[in-house]
């Protein structure tokens, strides 16, 4: 009698610990404490791998259709069953493509052009990863002459020359008045490579080498480290990104197959020692840097100009990532 009393006290036990611990997907989900949705939905993330060598890039630049490395890292699951995943568009939250199941570390980029942010959804439940974003540009090829949808960017070497090894960019960015303040990196923002012409309609049109922004990133992150410190926050003004080279012909100086057309260059002035002032002295400390970096990241390696003429409100650099070595001084 007392083993049959035992037993049934037992398996009661059992049965309230099951019930207790036991939730169903509904109910789950139904509590929307925030503690509650930390246990239960599993955190998806960016892997440091889409982030560049420096592992500050926020925004990537792709064509429509491209499949993109994308790896995500997905805590408090274990893979990626049941996940799918929807590029929609910053601003207006608009789907820029189907729904589909998440496989791999691979993901296909919106047939429109447009930059967006990746939507990732489990049982109903969705995370949005701001960063980083994907800028889908638009073809080279769909540029008429010298503009691309009424927007006056110009002629390319490769269009005039008989040069077959010409450049041209892959195809550029569509940039409304609203994504400006999108970071492209840590210190970038989209508006620092817009040209600086005259033309006031939208959208405008710009070409970014993703190369060019993790050199910059590098660069900050040594002259931070030659003051002492793992990171630093600088004062970075960027004088050039892209230019149109419709904008570039009028650019005192500028030689007709400037960097800047291709969007792998960037002139800034940066505050290298935290004074406060853009000097020489923060040039020269700047060069230091990317001598550095190239040296360390020789896929990186491209031109530095130093531009330190009275002519000049501020002392300021010239960094590229042609591939190749440059030096010179102005």
């Amino acid at each position: 009698m007392i083993q049959r009393r035992t037993a049934l006290v037992l398996s009661g036990l059992i049965a309230i610990t099951a019930a207790v611990l036991y939730q169903p997907p509904g109910e789950l989900f139904a509590d929307s404490s925030a503690e509650s949705f930390r246990r239960a939905v599993p955190r998806v993330e960016v892997g440091a791998a889409a982030r560049g060598v420096s592992g500050e890039i926020k925004m990537h630049f792709v064509r429509a259709g491209e499949r993109v490395a994308l790896p995500l890292e997905i805590r408090g699951a274990s893979g990626s069953l049941g996940f799918e995943d929807q590029w929609v568009a910053v601003g207006s939250g608009e789907s820029g493509d189907v729904v589909r199941p998440l496989e791999g570390d691979t993901l296909l980029a919106p047939l429109t052009p447009g930059i967006y942010e990746l939507e990732v959804t489990r049982h109903g439940v969705t995370q949005r990863l701001e960063e980083p974003r994907l800028a889908v540009m638009v073809p080279f090829e769909l540029k008429l002459g010298s503009t691309l949808n009424g927007y006056q960017i110009g002629r390319y070497p490769a269009e005039w020359s008989r040069d077959e090894a010409a450049e041209k960019p892959l195809g550029f960015a569509e940039v409304h008045e609203e994504h400006l303040d999108l970071p492209l990196t840590k210190h970038l923002r989209v508006r620092d490579f817009v040209t600086h012409d005259r033309q006031t309609m939208w959208p405008k049109y710009v070409a970014v080498d993703p190369r060019v922004l993790d050199k910059i990133e590098l660069v900050l992150r040594e002259l931070a480290r030659r003051r002492g410190e793992e990171s630093a926050s600088f004062m970075l003004e960027v004088h050039s990104g892209f230019r149109t080279p419709l904008h570039n012909a009028g650019v005192e100086g500028s030689a007709r197959d400037s960097r800047h057309l291709y969007g792998d260059a960037a002139d800034v002035a940066i505050d290298a020692d935290g004074d406060g002032e853009l000097t020489l002295f923060d040039a020269y400390r700047v060069e230091q840097a990317v001598d550095w970096v190239e040296r360390a990241h020789p896929e990186l390696a491209g031109g530095l100009g130093v531009y330190s003429s009275r002519r000049y409100a501020t002392p300021y650099c010239h960094i590229d990532a042609r591939g190749e070595r440059k030096r010179w001084r102005g």
